[in-house]
């Protein structure tokens, strides 16, 4: 069954002339059915999909539990406060300093110092999430006074974005991947730690967070277990029920064995930290699904994990909780590299 799926999707990535051009039917068209609950099966659909647990699926309830917009149930103006949390930021300390790790316009970070931690200051390379085919660094911003003000640096990448590299999802890995090694390599330039290096990501970030941290780094030269623990946060991390999905139409999951390479979940031998992963209770059942079994699975390897069931949370808010000390990924961020909330204003630093 998995290899006519597989065909198929490479049918549909093939014939599809506006590829790189697409984008969803808006709400409420693209979710005719009521918010936050799945669109009945009806007689005669086919099941495309049953999960780990027994649960089935047709097309268009794959196509809901993969689209977040179709889940909130009061959606929040989170893009208006997180750009108002980035403003306030560069107000009261400056803008990042920003730095390019490869020769395209795509490949650059932006650096928030820490306040307080200097030369010693542990650093969070960040990965912005998007559905794979939006987001940026600077919309990072807004959760930076957070990991400055505890004495950490935060390090938010840029990278290529499916679109723009024609659905290979691989391109963007390897755009990832390449950063957070220059990140590490060129430690001394930055003025960081290389040795206090920690990774995280939400979303489709999430999920590039959790390709990075089943890359075998050995093999590209650099020490296995320079990261040194992640928060990977409401991701995918196998790819096979996501490629059933409407992200097919601008992912080329058949693309040189896509799934297999970049399903986390398939790859965790190479994890050699503590790894911190989370949902919220509003989020889709898939989204929920896939970060509780990631979890056990990575228990279940005897690997250090923590799983954050976040209350209340829709998708789009669970990610604010980075800018939060006191919220799910605020806390549990500052809690891995030990770490207490605004520790570097209590040493004395102030905003300018």
């Amino acid at each position: 069954m998995r290899t006519i799926f597989g065909a198929a999707i490479v049918a549909a990535f093939v014939a599809t002339p506006c590829f790189a051009q697409f984008t969803p039917p808006a709400s409420p068209a693209y979710c005719p059915w009521p918010a936050w609950k799945l669109p009945p099966a009806l007689p005669g659909q086919p099941i495309v999909y049953t999960d780990p647990h027994g649960v089935q699926y047709t097309k268009a309830q794959m196509d809901s539990v993969y689209d977040q917009v179709c889940w909130q149930q009061d959606p929040p103006d989170t893009g208006a406060r997180s750009n108002q949390l980035r403003a306030q930021f560069i107000e009261r300390y400056g803008p990042p300093e920003r730095y390019s790790y490869g020769p395209t316009s795509n490949e650059g970070l932006d650096l928030y110092r820490s306040l307080g931690g200097g030369l010693h200051a542990p650093t969070m390379i960040y990965l912005h999430g998007g559905a794979w085919r939006g987001g940026s660094a600077s919309g990072s911003g807004s959760m930076a006074e957070n990991f400055v003000a505890a004495g950490a640096n935060l390090v938010a990448l840029d990278f290529i974005n499916v679109i723009q590299s024609g659905g290979s999802l691989l391109a963007m890995a390897e755009q990832v991947r390449a950063g957070v090694a220059w990140v590490y390599q060129n430690a001394a330039k930055l003025r960081i730690n290389p040795n206090a290096l920690y990774v995280s990501g939400f979303s489709s970030g999430g999920h590039l967070c959790g390709v990075a941290i089943t890359t075998d780094w050995a093999a590209r030269g650099l020490p296995g277990d320079f990261i040194k623990g992640a928060v990977c946060a409401s991701g995918m991390y196998d790819l096979y029920p996501v490629s059933l999905s409407a992200r097919n139409l601008y992912v080329n999951f058949g693309l040189d064995n896509t799934i297999e390479k970049l399903s986390p979940i398939r790859h965790m031998e190479f994890i050699r930290f503590p790894v911190v992963l989370s949902h919220g209770t509003k989020e889709t059942p898939e989204f929920q699904r896939q970060t509780k079994d990631f979890a056990a699975a990575l228990q279940a390897a005897g690997k250090d994990v923590k799983l954050i069931v976040a209350q209340g949370y829709n998708h789009f808010e669970h990610n604010e909780t980075f800018a939060n000390p006191y919220g799910p990924l605020g806390r549990a961020s500052l809690e891995l590299m030990g770490l207490q909330p605004g520790a570097a204003l209590i040493w004395g630093q102030r905003p300018k």
